[in-house]
């Protein structure tokens, strides 16, 4: 599973966002089967990859499974019940 994170590097709202997921993942051992991505708003790359996947709000977090979106979190940082129902 990929987990693509959109943000800031100057945003709150961002920053929690990726050190949840980065709790999470180390707390369920969980790193060696996942991928993430923190890309950032303010560089090429980041905007190219959030206009392929429509993102407009920030952060916004994005699973991706075989290259399918399994869930997706717009301008809000995933709750954590929810994020562990795709995760686990």
């Amino acid at each position: 599973m990929h987990i693509k994170i959109f943000g800031k590097q100057g945003c709150a709202k961002c920053k929690t966002t990726k050190s949840k997921i980065e709790f999470f993942i180390n707390k369920w051992d969980l790193a060696d089967k996942l991928i993430i991505s923190f890309l950032d708003m303010d560089s090429v790359e980041g905007l190219t990859e959030a206009a392929m996947n429509d993102v407009l709000d920030i952060p916004a977090t994005i699973l991706e499974k075989e290259g399918s979106v399994v869930a997706r979190w717009d301008g809000e940082v995933p709750k954590s019940d929810e994020f562990k129902t795709y995760i686990l």
